[in-house]
């Protein structure tokens, strides 16, 4: 399965060209669900949701459609995974709504730039973690691109992001029974997405495939996205 959206979606900026010019911010997601069938939240980097907040998101979204959650900042930029294992999961427990209706895709812990490889503590922190969540790795240093990290990855069967802006993009190693890519740069050329469209199919072979292009600003995220989906026959 492909999914393909964008990273939040109330943003007033994208009118006209992806949400109707009258359309309310109120029903931005019952809107943006009707053309993509998944968001990455980063609201829960630095707010707790309310169960009740969880409710209404999974009550305004289709069977199929999924949330991928952003962890807290507490756990990945404060406390840098250190002792952070049973927060962790107090975390993703905390999203249950989301799990019990089956809206729930991968939860993402994004490191800061400056978190250098430390491969104890990844294995520590992943090692505790319920199994029964997908998880997802950003690195954002570079030490943390080697087989150790991988193989570590492989065996908890947590996925590395595949992740790519301006100035830094990950290797394409996929180290779970899923993929999850973040796009962050801000100009695809019809050819690169065309390039893009061959790398999901050949990646949702081996199942399914989470991916999320920038979001600020200006429509073109929502829109790649949705030109994504229907390349692969979803749209």
């Amino acid at each position: 399965m492909i999914y393909a959206g964008t990273s939040g979606w109330a943003y007033g900026s994208w009118k006209p060209k992806f949400y109707p010019p009258k359309l309310a911010s109120a029903n931005f997601l019952n809107y943006y669900v009707t053309r993509l069938n998944t968001v990455e939240v980063n609201y829960t980097f630095r707010i707790i949701p309310a169960k009740g907040l969880l409710m209404e998101w999974a009550a305004a979204t289709p069977p199929d459609f999924k949330f991928a959650v952003k962890a807290h900042q507490t756990i990945t930029h404060v406390k840098r995974l250190r002792g952070a294992t049973k927060l962790a999961t107090r975390f993703i427990t905390s999203l249950q709504p989301l799990a019990k209706s089956k809206r729930l895709g991968p939860v993402l812990f994004q490191l800061p730039p400056n978190f250098k490889c430390d491969l104890k503590l990844l294995e520590d922190f992943v090692t505790g973690l319920p199994r029964q969540t997908r998880v997802a790795f950003e690195f954002r240093h570079d030490s943390w691109f080697s087989d150790d990290v991988y193989c570590l990855l492989q065996k908890a069967n947590v996925a590395l992001c595949q992740a790519e802006n301006e100035s830094l993009e990950t290797p394409h190693v996929q180290t779970a029974d899923f993929s999850y890519l973040r796009l962050r740069k801000d100009i695809y050329s019809a050819r690169a997405q065309k390039e893009l469209a061959k790398r999901v199919a050949d990646l949702a072979r081996k199942g399914d495939v989470y991916l999320y292009f920038k979001h600020q600003n200006t429509p073109e995220g929502a829109l790649h996205a949705e030109a994504l989906l229907a390349a692969s026959g979803r749209k």
